[in-house]
């Protein structure tokens, strides 16, 4: 009996962090093969060539170059077609059994396209989910339709990807799949994690990622201003920054944070990638995730610490009560910094649950992948809920 290939596609460190586990239980198993193509930021010299950390761990099989050095719309849109005449032939070569993929990035857009034209299954993970700021939420949906097996994070997102016309028998709610990363890495002591980055943590600390929101015009550097603003008031503290992503106007607030880190050196220092180990390493010593990116609400939880979630890039998502979603005016951001060190907001935290599961989905999904027949499976009736009693 041939092995089943299994190909994962990767194009940011974040996704790629999130994919670890899936992708080592994948090469672990004696009836799964894993192919992995690695695209987008990973090759990109600007965001850290990341690649090269997946290169320590796994075989990759192909890489897709797409990033043009520009993130303008008509950029990001030249990139998309680029991205997705290669893997069309990277299809074509490797002939992939299943192709897996998370998210909601355009060039997961991309290969997803190629992939459901080129007639192989996809399993999506992460569908159903809302984020209403940014082209990410169409592009999701516009996945899901695309995809024929979905792993969700939340009952909540399960039965979204069934509203959208999606036969419940092929959708499964397996948790977050970063929640994994959390309890089988073993994360660095505090000590460690200082002579990592080589910087010492302060009383206080905040770790910083902002993102474009995609879906409004030209508002990147004044929104960041605005936080930079707020952060410069804060005593005795100390902040991490996370780049952006390769978003529209991503290089707008990634010079801001050159310039902001220059000049704030003894209480400041920024990274194109902390890597998974590192970044959850750090959560263990923050007060805060402080922006808008999706791990203050699926991770952050978990370390039982506050997120400030600002404006609109993940509204529509499920939250945990660490979580204070704020606008993105100075006053509000200024506000919930004095609230995350309140005595009721601190006995809050303290119970706060996770939302987002058990830290198992791995191993659910690889059950699925392995044992779920694939005849007939590229046909898909759409599933109307009208209908049900």
């Amino acid at each position: 009996m041939s092995k089943r290939k299994i190909c994962v596609v990767t194009g940011t460190r974040a996704e790629y962090g999130l994919l670890y586990w899936l992708m080592k239980e994948i090469e672990a198993d004696d009836y799964l093969e894993l192919q992995l193509i690695v695209t987008g930021m990973h090759l990109s010299p600007e965001f850290g060539l990341t690649y090269k950390e997946i290169e320590k761990e796994f075989k990759i099989d192909k890489k897709i170059e797409m990033l043009l050095s520009s993130d303008t719309s008509v950029g990001i849109s030249k990139s998309m077609g680029l991205a997705q005449i290669s893997f069309s032939e990277a299809y074509d070569e490797l002939k992939p059994d299943i192709l897996v993929v998370l998210g909601d990035r355009y060039e997961i857009f991309s290969a997803v396209s190629a992939a459901m034209i080129a007639r192989i299954p996809i399993a999506h993970l992460h569908g159903g989910e809302t984020t209403e700021g940014a082209f990410d939420e169409s592009i999701r949906h516009s996945i899901t339709k695309m995809s024929h097996l979905h792993f969700t994070a939340t009952d909540e997102y399960k039965n979204r990807v069934i509203q959208l016309g999606e036969n419940p028998d092929r959708v499964f709610n397996v948790g977050g799949i970063g929640i994994e990363n959390i309890k089988r890495l073993k994360l660095l002591s505090k000590d460690e994690f200082e002579k990592s980055i080589n910087f010492k943590l302060n009383k206080k600390n905040i770790i910083v990622t902002f993102h474009p929101v995609t879906l409004e015009n030209s508002t990147a550097a004044e929104q960041f201003q605005v936080l930079l603003d707020a952060i410069d008031e804060l005593e005795d503290t100390n902040v991490i920054f996370t780049k952006a992503n390769s978003d529209t106007d991503g290089r707008v607030i990634n010079k801001m944070i050159d310039e902001y880190v220059l000049k704030n050196i003894k209480k400041s220092i920024s990274f194109t990638s902390l890597g998974q180990l590192r970044y959850l390493s750090a959560l263990q010593y923050m007060d805060a995730v402080v922006g808008n990116s999706s791990s203050g609400l699926v991770e952050a939880p978990s370390f039982q610490i506050a997120t400030i979630d600002i404006g609109d890039r993940q509204k529509g998502r499920i939250k945990a009560k660490s979580v204070l979603d704020i606008s993105n005016r100075y006053d509000e951001i200024h506000k919930a910094f004095q609230k995350i060190y309140e005595d009721k907001f601190i006995s809050l935290l303290a119970t706060v649950i996770n939302p987002y599961g058990d830290g198992c989905a791995s191993i659910k999904i690889i059950k699925i992948l392995k044992e779920i027949s694939l005849n007939h499976i590229l046909k898909k009736s759409f599933y109307d809920i009208m209908f049900l009693t």
